[in-house]
């Protein structure tokens, strides 16, 4: 692959879907429907991946694309493909809370490699570079040229004082239980994949997820916290979490910087 030419069409692509996903949200309304497995789904989710899925495949028309909002897409079996959520937080969108995102990556050998990961109304946007490390772009962002990127990376934790990050809207007694088992110094809520950009930057040690994820969910967030020295394993058994598995559905799973130690499930 030819992260020079994928990087900064993924950055532009995530701009270009982020605009037209506030560009929505900023209406005074918008319809809500349901898919076959119940969840919603918006115009906005449809739109994104319209324009994001062009982009691809327009550039890399021979890499395989998955997507969340193309479900012939989930039939395919590959190991190395490129991945899209074009809206990651749906419900966060419809209750206009803002913890919504915009997840674009690439997986080779079941690895996420690059990923993109845009906040559009947080105005922010985290990528894994060219290189392989990862940055946090500082806005206003121009599509057509990067800014200033400052790196990230996670930071030391203290085992005592742990920074935790938990999902908001599935936040369940398991899930609290497992946190027990931690050390707590501060304990937030997030949505979508900005739970992984925030042990990216330091500010979370770790995000435990008791509950079920697919892959579009996760790839792109799971690549900005390897390019940031963290890392993402299973949590049953805290062997790496891998991509390209059936039906792309994730299991369990612990995201999470070097050094915190984990305990058992």
């Amino acid at each position: 692959m030819d992260y020079e030419k994928l990087v900064p069409l993924m950055r532009k692509l995530a701009l270009e879907a982020g605009d037209k996903i506030m560009e929505i949200y900023e209406a005074d309304d918008f319809e809500v429907k349901s898919k076959a497995d119940d969840s919603p789904v918006t115009i906005a989710d449809e739109a994104a991946d319209e324009i994001i899925s062009a982009g691809l495949r327009e550039a890399f028309p021979d890499v395989t694309l998955i997507t969340e909002e193309q479900a012939k897409s989930h039939e395919i079996k590959a190991e190395t493909f490129l991945i899209v959520d074009p809206l990651d937080g749906t419900k966060e969108f419809i209750k206009r809370r803002g913890d919504f995102t915009v997840n674009i990556a690439y997986v080779e050998k079941g690895v996420p490699q690059r990923g993109v990961v845009y906040a559009p109304a947080k105005g922010r946007l985290f990528i894994t570079g060219a290189d392989g490390r990862s940055v946090e772009e500082v806005a206003p962002f121009d599509k057509g040229r990067a800014g200033e990127q400052k790196p990230i990376s996670v930071r030391t934790p203290d085992n005592d004082a742990l920074l935790i990050v938990a999902s908001k809207s599935h936040r369940d007694q398991s899930t609290e239980d497992y946190l027990a088992k931690y050390k707590a110094a501060d304990t937030k809520s997030a949505g979508s994949s900005l739970k992984f950009c925030l042990v990216a930057t330091g500010e979370a040690d770790i995000y435990p997820r008791v509950g079920r994820t697919m892959e579009w969910d996760t790839a792109a967030g799971h690549a900005v916290l390897l390019g940031a020295g963290g890392d993402v394993v299973r949590f049953d058994d805290h062997t790496p979490l891998t991509y390209g598995k059936d039906d792309y559905a994730n299991p369990f799973f612990i995201a999470y910087a070097h050094g915190v130690d984990l305990k058992e499930a």
